[in-house]
């Protein structure tokens, strides 16, 4: 994992109360998820600069277009954002779940890596 993802994994198990449960490196068809949360069928993706070059948009959007078909929302993150302020992005990830439609009713699963 990139630093940004260590970061950002490190904020995900820390952010007790939460009740979300994500897995890191997830695989999905012949894709690697950075993290997924199954519960609420969401990646959470951290892009580093290299996904702004040659043909990266066109393979992300077709590979966020391929999950968006299988149900999975996905929520990009630019790794400098993480850098700057990964507390910050952690609640957002968190305020994103707990207002989504998505999400089941009654208590979520406990909170850990699968």
């Amino acid at each position: 994992m990139t630093l940004p993802e260590v970061m950002l994994w490190q904020g995900l198990r820390r952010r007790r109360g939460s009740g979300l449960r994500f897995r890191r490196q997830h695989p999905v068809g012949r894709y690697i998820l950075d993290f997924y949360c199954d519960a609420l069928k969401l990646a959470v993706e951290v892009d580093g600069w290299s996904h702004n070059t040659g043909d990266r948009p066109e393979r992300d959007i077709a590979r966020d277009l391929w999950l968006a078909e299988r149900g999975i929302r996905v929520m990009r993150i630019p790794a400098d954002e993480v850098i700057r302020d990964a507390t910050g992005v952690v609640d957002g990830i968190v305020a994103l779940a707990h207002d989504s439609p998505l999400r089941p009713s009654g208590p979520l699963p406990p909170e850990g890596e699968d």
